[in-house]
């Protein structure tokens, strides 16, 4: 029996346990491999992997820390590697690149910064996503201080006609990329 991390009561739902230990060994073999080795994992899909749920699971608050440090792992290598080969001037001017983009997108007026959902389609809640884009705005512009785990963690409530879900994750993706890009 696996103890990886701890499981919930056999009555509550968590992590497929086969899924995640499946994911991990897989995991240790791409972070283990010789540079230029191509590697299907990475810090971005280490963000966007998901698994089933299953009664008696792993703690899924325990799994997602750890996705969180391997994730932070990852990119640490990743950006050596890109160093490496690139150097320093390379990968903070594709950093900047990036950051500026997501500048341009946060500076449109608010209530206007993503598209919205349909008349009957939850989004999220315009207001505080624009709340959020503006904390956003104040750490690129200003260096206001703003965690990577408070990136991670923000939610939104729904509302119709709010903004596009995936519009607005997409981006909070490309801002935890540049935040891990230039620790």
């Amino acid at each position: 029996m696996s103890t990886t991390f701890p499981r919930v009561r056999t009555s509550e739902q968590g992590y497929n346990v086969e899924q995640v230990e499946e994911f991990l060994q897989d995991a240790r073999t791409a972070y283990t491999a010789a540079p230029g080795t191509p590697g299907v994992i990475t810090a971005a899909s280490i963000r966007t992997t998901a698994f089933a749920m299953q009664k008696g699971g792993y703690a899924t608050k325990h799994v997602d820390a750890a996705l969180e440090r391997l994730e932070d792992a990852f990119a640490a290598r990743e950006r050596e590697r890109a160093l490496a080969e690139a150097g320093d001037g390379a990968w903070f001017a594709s950093a900047r690149s990036t950051a500026q983009e997501i500048l341009n997108r946060l500076s449109r007026p608010a209530g206007q910064r993503f598209d919205r959902t349909g008349i009957f389609t939850n989004g999220y809640d315009t207001k505080s996503v624009d709340a959020f884009a503006d904390k956003l705005i104040d750490y690129f512009q200003n260096g206001k201080p703003l965690s990577v785990d408070q990136v991670r963690s923000v939610a939104f409530k729904a509302r119709k006609r709010g903004y596009s879900e995936a519009q607005v994750d997409l981006v909070l993706d490309s801002v935890i990329d540049v935040m891990l890009a230039v620790r």
